[in-house]
């Protein structure tokens, strides 16, 4: 008995709980951007009549199950552009008015039924197209009611009412105009061109009428003053001649007044004029003036363009250039210098190791004579005496006595032949051994020059007695 009781009451919790559930879910919240739409039974009208619907913005409702339903208004903005074309105007002129339409379902409550009645399941694109038809019927219907110039001048009082007759026209379907921007007017026959013509050429006009009737009222102003300036002087030559000339000055008052009124008609007339012609010429050149400035800055930017600009690109390669070359000659002269001092460095090494050898040798041989420097000079000598020698036999050697003809006339000195004369003569043109000695600041030894001149002498005597007996 007690499980059924408690399965008796779980069943009953569970009922509950759905049925709360299933509460909870038809409690419907409205976004703030839709309209909620509730349809089914959902209770009589003001005049007690049954509603079709019931519509709810900013708020929330309770969707009662099986005779209730629900759905949801899109209240976003929807922008339709509206090309008007070929309207025809209360002037039977046809213009062509383009502008852009903003629309939007309402939020008013009894527009928002007809939303629902109208809108409820239809798209945006849907409810575009039927707006737009709406609103062309309505913006040529305005059109035809206004002439030309109110439409083109008074774009309000357009405005007004384009948008009074699209909104109560929108309403009935549930639509807002939120704006209408008309970007702009034409007709086909050039109407409002004209006008706009017209209108500027009236404000051109006005301002020159009113230049010329400054510059008039300035001439009449300075006439004026020239003319009390001639009277008082008149008045004071009159007062000063009474008398007599009292009947000369009052003619030749009435002469100065009737010369006075002709000059100023003709001066009025000619300042005028002249005024209007200087007018003229000055905007002349003030407009070539202002060509000319345009025309000199153009060629000036050509030229620029065309001389100066290449100029200083051709500029920039001779720098470039020439720094280059300047670099070049900066690295081969570094090289041959650099060669030639390493050149010279060795010829300097080379003759610093052979003066350190011969300083070596010098040397060994004065600690060889006994560290007596004039010894050591005389083993120098001695050690080139044959090369001494062989030079001076050098300088005879290759002389051919069997191409030398001597006369031999019988005659001498000291009992000498010609021919032995001869000899001992070219013999004696070779230096002696002991001159070349006190040449370089020596003696020659004692015992060495006597036996080179016995030698000598010997080698004379034989030398001519040979010759003799083959000279012819």
């Amino acid at each position: 008995m007690g499980e059924y009781i408690l399965i008796l009451f779980a069943a009953v919790a569970l009922f509950v709980f759905i049925l709360i559930v299933s509460l909870i879910k038809r409690y419907k919240r409205c976004p703030s951007d839709r309209i909620l739409v509730v349809y089914g039974k959902v209770g009589k009208g003001v005049e007690s009549e049954s509603r079709s619907a019931k519509c709810i913005h900013g708020g929330a409702a309770f969707i009662w199950p099986i005779i209730q339903d629900y759905a949801f208004l899109d209240l976003t903005p929807i922008s339709i552009e509206i090309n008007l074309t070929n309207a025809l105007s209360k002037q039977n002129i046809r213009v062509d008015v383009p502008s852009r339409f903003t629309v939007g379902i309402s939020t008013e409550s009894g527009v928002m039924t007809n939303a629902a009645e109208r809108l409820l399941g239809l798209s945006q694109t849907d409810i575009s197209n039927l707006a737009k038809d709406i609103i062309f019927g309505q913006l040529r219907l305005v059109v035809a009611t206004m002439d030309i110039e109110e439409i083109n001048c008074n774009r309000d009082k357009f405005l007004a009412a384009v948008s009074s007759n699209v909104e109560a026209e929108l309403k009935k379907i549930g639509l807002k105009l939120i704006n209408v921007n008309v970007t702009d007017i034409n007709d086909e026959s050039g109407y409002i061109e004209a006008l706009g013509k017209e209108a500027a050429a009236k404000a051109i006009n006005d301002a020159k009428q009113s230049v010329a009737e400054k510059n008039r009222d300035g001439s009449i102003g300075e006439a004026n003053a020239h003319q009390d300036q001639r009277v008082k002087v008149a008045k004071a030559d009159a007062s000063a001649v009474e008398g007599e000339n009292t009947a000369k000055i009052t003619i030749a008052n009435s002469d100065a007044l009737r010369r006075e009124k002709e000059a100023e008609a003709e001066r009025l007339a000619s300042a005028a004029e002249k005024v209007t012609q200087a007018r003229a010429l000055e905007e002349a050149y003030a407009a070539e003036q202002k060509a000319e400035d345009a025309r000199a800055t153009r060629d000036k930017a050509s030229q620029t363009a065309d001389i100066v600009i290449p100029a200083q690109i051709d500029k920039q390669k001779i720098e470039i250039a020439a720094e280059a070359i300047a670099e070049q000659t900066r690295r081969h002269a570094k090289g041959e210098a650099d060669a030639i001092f390493m050149k010279m460095e060795a010829e300097a090494k080379g003759i610093y190791e052979i003066l350190s050898k011969q300083a070596e040798g010098f040397d060994k041989i004065v600690n060889a004579a006994g560290s007596d420097a004039k010894d050591a000079v005389m083993l120098m000598i001695a050690d080139k005496l044959p090369e001494l020698v062989k030079t001076q036999v050098e300088a005879i050697k290759n002389i051919k006595i069997d191409k030398v003809t001597v006369w031999e006339n019988g005659g001498g000195k000291d009992g000498k032949t010609s021919t032995a004369n001869f000899m001992q003569g070219m013999m004696g043109s070779i230096p002696p051994m002991e001159e070349l000695f006190k040449m370089a600041g020596m003696e020659l030894p004692t015992y060495l020059g006597k036996k080179v001149e016995d030698a000598e002498a010997v080698a004379f005597e034989d030398v001519s007695n040979d010759d003799s007996k083959k000279v012819e």
